[in-house]
């Protein structure tokens, strides 16, 4: 937690990012996807940086046990105000929560934050070690040329600047934003599958959130007509995991499951393997 982050964003900017303009769009789509794959409510979810409760909100009003971490101590304290949230300080890369406690880990931030691999493959490993056996992880990365594509919407491309800082984010991944005074890190979508896998995750799928329609000049009157956004959500929902159209997107969503040993199975239901000392196993 760097001071140029925690003063970024506790100028309480997160609160509306999401709820206002093109950043429904990654809301809604992230709400997409999750809704067709959670398990039912009343699962156990722990939302690990989860701002001010953006994504906690609707989860609890679905129904879900929403247990919210941030670092962020103005997050914290707005995300405890919202009806069914639990929150309280906590850390990507060493979760306060005890092993196999929830059905659900959501990191919908904390990677891009984390430019170092190995602290992101920590993060993983610790959404590894919380969520129960079968339990989903879901994570949201930054797209590799989303700054590029960005600040040729916005306009920013025109500063020299700017245009250097996403061409560096585009060769390494590091944005350094001049913008908002931080860094971030941003994935190529094909390096996403190894982190998982390092942290105990071979199996992944993954989900374009905005594809190019973020990128549209009108993409707000879409949205703004719940009638022509329904049929946006849908365009994308088609298109939302082909391979070569996952890097359009701002942001893609990795979705995993915590495998089932054998063992798991015994403790759920309480079998009790009466051979397991015995030596005439071992062969």
């Amino acid at each position: 937690m760097t001071k140029e982050l925690l003063a970024y964003y506790e100028q309480d900017r997160e609160h509306d990012r999401l709820r206002e303009g093109r950043g429904r769009l990654e809301f809604w789509r992230t709400q997409d996807v999750l809704r067709r794959l959670l398990p039912p409510a009343p699962a156990r979810v722990l939302d690990v940086g989860g701002g001010p409760g953006v994504h906690a909100e609707w989860l609890a009003a679905d129904g879900y046990d929403v247990e919210l971490l941030d670092p962020i101590p103005l997050h914290v304290a707005r995300a405890a105000e919202l009806t069914g949230v639990t929150a309280r300080p906590g850390d990507a890369r060493h979760l306060p929560a005890p092993d196999e406690s929830a059905d659900v880990v959501l990191l919908l931030g904390p990677l891009y934050h984390l430019p170092d691999r190995a602290e992101r493959v920590l993060a993983l490993t610790e959404a590894q070690r919380v969520v129960r056996p079968g339990g989903l992880v879901a994570a949201a990365t930054i797209n590799r040329h989303a700054a590029v594509l960005d600040t040729v919407h916005l306009g920013h491309y025109l500063h020299e600047h700017l245009r250097q800082a996403a061409h560096a984010a585009a060769a390494n991944g590091i944005m350094l934003s001049p913008v908002r005074g931080f860094s971030a890190y941003l994935h190529d979508p094909d390096e996403v599958p190894g982190e998982f896998a390092d942290a105990g995750f071979p199996v992944v799928e993954r989900y374009g959130l905005e594809g190019a329609f973020w990128l549209y000049g009108d993409v707000n009157d879409w949205l703004d007509d719940p009638e022509r956004r329904a049929l946006l959500l849908d365009a994308q929902r088609s298109m939302e995991s082909v391979p070569s159209l996952l890097g359009v997107s701002g942001h893609l969503l990795t979705i995993t499951h915590r495998a089932v040993l054998p063992s798991d199975q015994h403790r759920a239901t309480g079998d009790v393997d009466d051979d397991a000392g015995d030596p005439a196993r071992i062969v």
